[in-house]
């Protein structure tokens, strides 16, 4: 009922090498990521290109059907190769990723009818921790490249979509680290501190 698609295509200017393929205390992050939600027992697809050792020959691993277009065609990619009506998409370089609150959001999905259910912070709507409909979605996503759109969010005004503010989210096992994004060698250090100061993450 599920697929999970982690976007691994990004250029990783900043971080100076391949986020995909980083480590996070010594471990493939992608792995880590990828143990996080196993417990969501949905179909894993990796879009972009990690190491081999990094995932379990059963994960499918594909590349960018619209090169060069971001997340959003990262987002594409994953709603066309999905096996499962049901698609979420998180970011390659987000070491808290939250299987509970994505539990929670698909299952919001399904019992209000959406097509979209993304979480926000104080940053804004955080569209990388997002459960997606794939038979309503892909189309828009489709018109929103096809006009040369980049911005992740642009089409959500198009379809069915909530997005969660802090308060909804605040019974599940939730803190601010859940959206933590690594970009830069600097936060890469940052996260893996935060990691060491608890043993819940």
């Amino acid at each position: 009922m599920l697929t999970i698609a982690i976007l691994a295509g990004g250029r990783s200017q900043r971080m100076g090498k391949d986020k995909a393929n980083m480590l996070f205390h010594g471990r493939n992050l992608v792995r880590r990521i990828i143990e996080r939600l196993e417990g969501l027992h949905g179909e894993i697809i990796i879009i972009g290109s990690v190491i081999q050792e990094a995932i379990d020959p059963g994960i499918r691993m594909l590349t960018d059907l619209f090169p060069n277009h971001g997340p959003l065609g990262g987002l594409h990619t994953a709603l066309v190769a999905a096996s499962n009506p049901i698609v979420a998409c998180v970011a390659c370089d987000m070491p808290f990723v939250n299987p509970d609150l994505i539990a929670f959001q698909r299952a919001l999905l399904l019992s209000e009818d959406l097509d979209v259910v993304a979480p926000s912070n104080e940053n804004g709507i955080e569209p990388l921790h997002g459960v997606y409909r794939k038979q309503t979605c892909l189309p828009p996503v489709w018109e929103a490249l096809k006009t040369g759109e980049r911005r992740l969010i642009s089409w959500f005004p198009n379809v069915r979509t909530r997005i969660l503010v802090p308060k909804e989210m605040s019974k599940l096992k939730f803190n601010g680290l859940t959206f933590i994004n690594i970009n830069t060698p600097e936060e890469l250090r940052l996260a893996e501190a935060f990691e060491e100061k608890s043993s819940t993450l």
